[in-house]
């Protein structure tokens, strides 16, 4: 294996550095049911084809004010997959996967894992942890169809994921390109309500250029403003300070055939129900306190793919790994007085933020803290965590079932981290037509999810 040149890592990945502690490392947990897979197979499937990505051969080292990617001249394959042969079920799988939740990577070696569980009931269980460092949801859902095929005795891409992270310069300037690209598109909408063909014209045309453009400034200023003095979640049962010990539980696949037909009746997007789901899961925790509801403000801190978004200079090629979505805080009905209100006042404030320019201000925040000095970079993450009480990213996993090494996948789950006093994060994912909802849960938050879990997928059932 020849030695690759250290790399510096973009600023978005190096800020889930930062903003992990021991109490809460900034990892992804990946959960697939695999039919028949045995461990001579996989191995021979992550030589093959996992570790032909060079980043997972690298580790995240700092150096100076940076982060580097530097390849581990000792990598040995064994340290960073594991067979458990007992014999599991449900629970207790769910009860080993949240001790594995708990303990930290071992930053001295590329920070991801895999566990075989061969025997687990229902199906064979592998299990990755991999810090976000290295990707993000989006990336991982490419990768996960690039490693696999729709026919058992096909084989995966050949090109899978790039090889090198971003260098400095690229990503020095990015925040202030996607500044520039968003006022030139500003500017494009005005003129194409100008005629130009006017020969006589050109100055009004002109002005109304500088009038659109001095509006877009304005608007950014007034986003920006909007998005640092937001208020905070009001203090409830999710907020509570946190224990840094987690559970993790996960539902049985639902139809997505059902969350389709709900949106569909009543003119919304599943990730509308979905996350209707969810406030009325949270209003149900609620109740059980004192609490005026219509006095409670609660925000659900929600991914949101920018890749669109960036300049040409920025936007990852294909198949590039790395972290590139903003964030945008929904707020939550749990006042809402029927599941319809919840689900059409969830609509509304949908529609606002996909309007707005919150994403791309939310990423440019984390450029900002991958570039700053440590002490300096935690203000910025605490901005996120105040003005949240959950995080809930929904990720549109392939329609037609999918092959690993020639076996078959039977279900996919994944589990997302929560930055600072954030204690509650929940993963909705789809694949092959079915829906699972996970959580994942401080025990300070929630010492047993399952209820909670329980009341999302009642929420969805008094639809029908």
């Amino acid at each position: 294996m020849s030695h690759a040149e250290s790399s510096l890592l973009s600023p978005v990945d190096a800020a889930w550095l930062s903003m992990e502690s021991p109490a809460n490392p900034m990892t992804i947990t990946v959960m697939l049911r695999v039919d028949g897979l045995t461990a001579p197979v996989f191995k021979q499937f992550l030589e093959n084809h996992w570790l032909r990505i060079e980043r997972f051969r690298c580790r995240p080292v700092h150096k100076g004010t940076a982060w580097w990617w530097e390849e581990d001249e000792l990598f040995r394959l064994r340290h960073h997959f594991k067979v458990v042969p007992e014999i599991f079920d449900e629970g207790q799988l769910q009860d080993w996967l949240s001790a594995r939740l708990n303990q930290p990577l071992p930053d001295y070696r590329p920070r991801w894992c895999f566990w075989l569980l061969p025997q687990a009931r229902g199906g064979a269980a592998l299990l990755l942890r991999l810090h976000h460092c290295y990707a993000d949801g989006l990336s991982l859902i490419d990768l996960f169809n690039a490693l696999t095929t729709t026919a058992p005795d096909a084989m995966p891409a050949q090109t899978i994921g790039s090889a090198k992270a971003a260098d400095a310069s690229r990503w020095r300037d990015a925040g202030w390109q996607w500044l520039q690209s968003q006022v030139k598109l500003a500017d494009t909408g005005t003129l194409d309500d100008v005629d130009t063909d006017r020969p006589d014209n050109p100055l009004d045309a002109r002005r109304k250029q500088l009038e659109r453009a001095a509006w877009s400034g304005l608007r950014l200023v007034n986003e920006l403003s909007e998005y640092v003095l937001e208020p905070e979640d009001t203090a409830t049962r999710f907020k509570p300070g946190l224990l840094g010990r987690r559970t993790c539980r996960w539902s049985a696949p639902v139809p997505l055939a059902a969350f389709r037909d709900i949106a569909q009746n009543t003119n919304c997007k599943i990730n509308d129900v979905l996350l209707a789901c969810v406030a009325q899961a949270l209003r149900k925790q609620l109740e059980q306190d004192d609490l005026d509801l219509e006095e409670v403000m609660l925000h659900a801190a929600v991914p949101v793919d920018i890749r669109a978004l960036l300049p040409d200079s920025v936007r990852p090629r294909p198949g590039e790994l790395g972290n590139l979505f903003g964030t945008v805080f929904v707020p939550l009905p749990v006042d809402a007085q029927s599941p319809l209100e919840s689900l059409y006042r969830v609509k509304h404030e949908t529609r606002r933020l996909k309007r707005s320019w919150q994403p791309g201000i939310s990423w440019g925040l984390m450029c900002s803290a991958g570039l700053l000095p440590k002490g300096w970079q935690q203000p910025i993450a605490d901005l996120f965590c105040r003005k949240a009480s959950a995080v809930v990213s929904n990720v549109r996993g392939t329609p037609e079932t999918r092959y690993l090494a020639g076996c078959r996948v039977r279900e996919q789950m994944f589990w997302v981290p929560q930055s600072g006093d954030i204690g509650l994060g929940l993963s909705i994912v789809s694949y092959n037509n079915q829906v699972q909802f996970g959580v994942v849960a401080d025990e300070a938050v929630m010492p047993d999810p399952q209820p909670f879990l329980d009341d999302c997928i009642g929420a969805l059932q008094g639809w029908q």
